[in-house]
């Protein structure tokens, strides 16, 4: 595809590198024959499935490689093989965005890489808010991938007063009690939830109520958000046991079954309380006994609880029930303020 002529208002983005524009966030204008415009208002209707939305990051860092291969062109076939995809859905994700590339030629990457930025929004800097500045939040307030995309980390937050007033990738820490002055201070667009879960949803409420309206949730909690507002939640355990049993399904396994942690699995029901010794386990795994059907064996289960109740286990019980609440985890709490009645729980989607 011919590189086109740069017009007023918009200019082909230099290859490896995001356009600052003006074009209005999230949006494709388009005229009448589907090709993308210049300052034109959208076309009634728009609007891009989400699955393709989920997929433009995938191209788009397919295409800052070949960029900083110095590929000129790319053709379908290509693309699609390095965003992992088969090339009819990547032609069809492309032609939302008013893309069609030249038969013969392909598309040009420089400005496919500004077409796609266009769309992501990514034409402008995003303010993030960081809360929690443990090892998670430090790794990524140390990530330099997230400024060459639009995203600037404007301000981490922390509730442990040792870390307060430490300085992270060239930014001071702040106290949590001041999210909300750090979010009209920096004009914070994106809020990113490093904390313990049992202080997340907290710290969602907060940022929710000075404004934010794109979360991105690290904590392994669901979080409940009004209507309009935005979650993305990644949980890597989900994703390592989501390989594990795509491992195990193809024999992967590296070494025999771990039966200790097999017994210790069996000898909990699925609300995590022991079984009565002789229980066996049942379909829905509360362990009252439905029959057969149920499987296990009594004598298999009276040694299960048996094991659970070994005074190594109670003394760890012990110590954690002594433990209390995570330090520093009330410090993320303000007031109650109610509950509005449009909350509800927010579509969040596992990913990375």
């Amino acid at each position: 595809m011919s590189r086109r002529p740069a017009t007023a208002g918009r200019s082909a983005a230099p290859r490896g590198s995001v356009a600052r524009g003006s074009v209005a966030r999230g949006s494709v204008a388009r005229g009448g024959n589907g090709a993308a415009t210049d300052g034109a208002p959208p076309a009634a209707g728009h609007g891009i499935p989400d699955a393709t939305v989920a997929r433009l990051p995938v191209y788009l860092r397919a295409l800052y490689a070949l960029a900083d291969r110095g590929v000129a062109t790319v053709s379908s076939e290509e693309l699609a093989a390095a965003a992992g995809v088969n090339s009819a859905k990547l032609r069809k994700d492309l032609s939302h965005l008013g893309s069609y590339g030249t038969r013969g030629v392909g598309y040009d990457v420089d400005y496919l890489v500004y077409q796609v930025s266009r769309e992501l929004g990514l034409t402008q800097d995003w303010p993030v808010l960081i809360v929690g500045a443990g090892n998670l939040g430090r790794a990524l307030a140390n990530y330099g991938g997230f400024a060459s995309r639009g995203f600037r980390i404007a301000a981490l937050v922390d509730s442990d007063p040792s870390v307060v007033g430490t300085v992270i990738a060239r930014h001071t820490v702040r106290s949590a009690a001041d999210i909300e002055d750090v979010i009209r201070r920096f004009d914070v667009s994106i809020g990113v939830i490093a904390t313990p879960a049992p202080v997340a949803q907290n710290v969602c409420d907060r940022l929710v109520a000075a404004g934010v309206t794109s979360i991105l949730n690290f904590a392994p909690a669901v979080l409940s958000v009004p209507s309009g507002v935005e979650v993305r939640k990644v949980d890597l355990s989900i994703e390592l046991q989501i390989l594990a049993f795509h491992a195990q399904r193809r024999g992967a396994a590296v070494g025999p079954p771990d039966r200790r942690r097999e017994s210790r699995l069996a000898g909990r029901r699925a609300d995590g309380q022991p079984r009565t010794a002789g229980q066996p386990p049942t379909r829905d795994g509360t362990g009252t006994p439905d029959g057969p059907a149920g499987g296990g064996r009594p004598e298999d289960m009276g040694r299960n609880v048996a094991e659970l109740t070994t005074p190594a286990h109670l003394d760890v019980a012990a110590g954690l029930a002594a433990a209390g609440p995570l330090d520093g985890a009330a410090d993320y709490i303000v007031p109650e303020r109610g509950t509005p009645d449009d909350y509800e729980t927010g579509v969040q989607a596992v990913g990375t």
